[in-house]
């Protein structure tokens, strides 16, 4: 009988399992908070802790949409409050003493949706193909972790929650492998963005050196005060004690708030300037070039981000099914969208880093399914980097390829985002045939 691997890091003794090529200790204790409070580091134990369930989710609702494209299920995880913690993903063979990078996985669903144990996360792959350490952590979402209200309630919790978690990272993955100095931060879409806005706080270099940011919608950060403020008091009649599936009700309701203020409130929860651990608004760009010395950046999106989006609005539906001129106005407004969301806003975030002495690359991901309505859309990095075969074989983003086409250029974008991870670096410019260009700024 095979024994359970047994971990003895500061935190206390935790022990995991094995799943083939891998280890796994899932459902860790990183922080705990009352609702609508700040997070405190989770206190150390001294009995053994059996870290073999997976995290629940922050409570939410579900995305129909979203499920049809990935793939996934509502309900997959149960949901709870209590949803501060983290799951490690380890090479089942490493030797003793050996210390290999470490990479922190913080999802996206615009701040609303999503968990960092959804079987579309698992980094199996990444972490048995590339001999790195895989953290995925769960955080406060939606009115739970993202939204002030005039009542006192702070904004940010979710972001807060993520600090606890890179702070834990340092003190204990050394005793799973990990090298507490090569921590890459890494996320996707509101992940991203969350990533970005990490960077922007002073102890942000002293918890990763590296930060890969996939898809932040960080074109649609600024000028949300009035947004959050008209949200904040549409939010104000929920209290501590209100149910948590009520509290997820509201969330529309609350939203409803922000439809008014155009192109922001396509992400309505987030990042919130001026509320801990974030600076002002204005301050924001000089928060950002104090730690770009100190940390490595790998920034890019889609090619075709808005696509994901594109055929669920109705105007740009019934444009796209006029003859000749349809598919043109639809290339250009995908094009403009991705632009103004995600293009544009990369590219500056990249210079300015730059500029302000840090290190910095830019990518373009091109990959899509062939003939697939949502070509190379919002997410379609997701299946590159994370699962497997039966993890993905519903999502409607991967329709018309098969998994061959699917996993050789995901095997060479997970050995990419390793090597950026492992502080080898990347040539000045290079990529990934037919799938991916990149360049240095």
């Amino acid at each position: 009988m095979i024994s359970e691997p047994t971990f003895s890091p500061p935190c206390g003794p935790v022990t995991g399992r094995r799943d083939g090529d891998v280890l796994r200790a899932t459902g860790i204790p990183y922080a705990t908070a009352a609702r609508f409070q700040p997070p405190v580091a989770a206190a150390d134990w001294t009995e053994t802790l059996a870290a073999t369930s997976l995290t629940p989710a922050c409570p939410q609702a579900p995305v129909p949409f979203l499920d049809d494209i990935l793939g996934t299920r509502y309900g997959e995880l149960p949901g709870s409050e209590d949803c501060q913690r983290l799951s490690i993903t380890l090479p089942a063979d490493l030797g003793d003493g050996e210390r290999v990078p470490v990479m922190v996985w913080l999802h996206g669903g615009s701040y609303t949706s999503g968990s960092g144990d959804l079987a579309i996360f698992d980094p199996r792959a990444l972490v048995a193909e590339n001999r790195v350490i895989v953290v995925s952590v769960t955080y406060r979402l939606g009115l739970f972790g993202y939204l002030a209200a005039g009542t006192d309630r702070p904004g940010n919790l979710g972001l807060l929650d993520q600090l606890e978690a890179f702070r834990w990272v340092q003190r204990n993955i050394g005793a799973f492998g990990g090298d507490p100095g090569c921590v890459t931060a890494f996320g996707q879409s509101a992940g991203g963005d969350a990533v970005a806005h990490l960077m922007a706080t002073p102890e942000a270099p002293a918890l990763f050196r590296r930060a890969i940011i996939q898809s932040a919608p960080l074109g649609i950060t600024r000028g949300r005060a009035k947004m959050s403020a008209a949200m904040g008091v549409a939010a104000e009649d929920i209290t501590e004690e209100t149910p948590a599936m009520d509290v997820v009700a509201a969330e529309a309701r609350v939203s409803q708030a922000a439809r008014k203020f155009g192109l922001i409130a396509a992400m309505p929860f987030g990042t919130q300037y001026g509320h801990a651990p974030l600076p002002p608004e204005p301050d924001i760009e000089d928060a950002w070039n104090a730690t770009a010395p100190g940390i490595e950046v790998l920034i890019g999106h889609t090619s075709e981000e808005a696509r994901m989006f594109l055929p669920r609005n109705p105007v740009v539906g019934r444009l796209g099914k006029v003859p000749v001129v349809g598919t043109a106005v639809v290339k250009a407004v995908n094009w403009a969208v991705t632009e103004a969301v995600y293009g544009k806003a990369a590219r500056k975030f990249a210079r300015r880093h730059a500029r302000a002495g840090g290190t910095a690359y830019r990518y373009l991901l091109t990959w899509h399914a062939p003939g697939n309505i949502y070509g190379a859309a919002h997410t379609v990095d997701l299946p590159l980097l994370f699962g497997d075969q039966q993890t993905w074989a519903g999502a409607g983003l991967l329709a018309g390829a098969s998994w061959e086409d699917i996993n050789a250029p995901g095997k060479a974008l997970r050995a990419l985002w390793a090597r950026f991870a492992s502080g080898d670096g990347l040539d000045a410019d290079g990529g990934i045939p037919g799938a991916l260009r990149y360049r240095a700024v």
